[in-house]
């Protein structure tokens, strides 16, 4: 029996991975739709294959991909679901969906669900990465994907969520030179989100950090009040520590120290890099900065 669900995937050359999304989904969801950013491989012919409806877009950010997608997928069902081609749904969280989502209250409109991550074949247990809680499932027109350039999560604009036991995976089947190019650019537009609360680049209002928030709003709030002041290359350092020693990340083996080093070190370390070099070329300066990420990282800030 297929759920009265419409899932939605963005994608950019994901062959190597969209397979086992979409096998994880198939007969799962009334409907399934696949957002390409012009992938040159086979990425959309897998989809296809597997009965999706695929549009084009020309990517910008996560954000404002996702939030196109809302707006021009002809999405018919009652409920919509966010779901990454690196991600994939367990037999488990399927059958807690069929059991759940039929007998919700009217008033429940959010669905929240853990995300287990493996780094080369390892689940990554410790170090603070797990249980990490996002909002994946909700009512067609009570949640938004927030505008942001970096951790940018669905906003549910009305009722109240439901938290579900089972767990989605994140695993990503491309190899380490991928995962580097990645996070390289991940950490420019991290640079934008640690120095929006200086020089308000942009407004984001929809999820504000909040110490005695959801998960991701206190991870939020930790980073806007304290890790943004805290001195360049030295908070590299202190969450490494934190995450490795304290959180645990040394239990998850060899695996884990490369995880937590490239992710919870070396790409933290990069962002604070790319600061130090855009106050080094460009100053302090609210104009100059916004000139500079406009000619090196073609990046338009209001």
């Amino acid at each position: 029996m297929k759920l009265p669900i419409a899932i939605i995937i963005m994608t950019r050359d994901e062959e190597r991975n969209i397979e086992a999304c979409l096998r994880s989904i198939q007969g799962f969801a009334d409907e399934v739709f696949v957002i390409d950013s012009h992938s040159t491989d086979r990425t959309v012919a897998l989809a296809r294959s597997f009965g999706a409806e695929v549009f084009t877009n020309e990517w910008v950010n996560y954000a404002t991909q996702f939030n196109w997608a809302l707006s021009r997928a002809p999405i018919r069902s009652p409920w919509v679901m966010r779901l990454d081609a690196d991600e994939r749904l367990t037999p488990e969280v399927r059958q807690e969906l069929m059991d759940v989502l039929p007998g919700l209250d009217n008033d429940v409109t959010g669905i929240y669900v853990k995300r287990r991550v493996y780094f080369m074949h390892r689940w990554i247990k410790h170090g603070g990465y797990y249980p990490m809680w996002l909002l994946r499932l909700w009512k067609r027109g009570c949640g938004h994907c927030e505008v942001r350039w970096m951790d940018e999560h669905i906003h549910l604009t009305c009722g109240k969520p439901v938290f579900l036991k089972q767990d989605i995976i994140e695993e990503n089947h491309k190899n380490l030179h991928w995962w580097i190019g990645k996070h390289n650019g991940y950490a420019t537009r991290e640079v934008i989100d640690l120095l929006n609360p200086r020089y308000h680049f942009f407004e984001y209002a929809a999820i504000p950090g909040s110490l005695f928030g959801s998960q991701h709003q206190r991870v939020r709030w930790l980073k806007e009040h304290i890790y943004v002041r805290l001195p360049l290359f030295i908070r590299p350092f202190l969450y490494f520590i934190y995450r490795y020693c304290i959180k645990g990340g040394f239990l998850d083996g060899t695996e884990g120290l490369i995880w937590h080093f490239l992710q919870g070190f070396w790409y933290r370390f990069l962002v604070d890099a790319k600061i130090f070099e855009i106050y080094k070329k460009a100053g302090t300066g609210r104009e100059r900065i916004r000139q500079f990420l406009r000619d090196e990282y073609n990046i338009t800030t209001p």
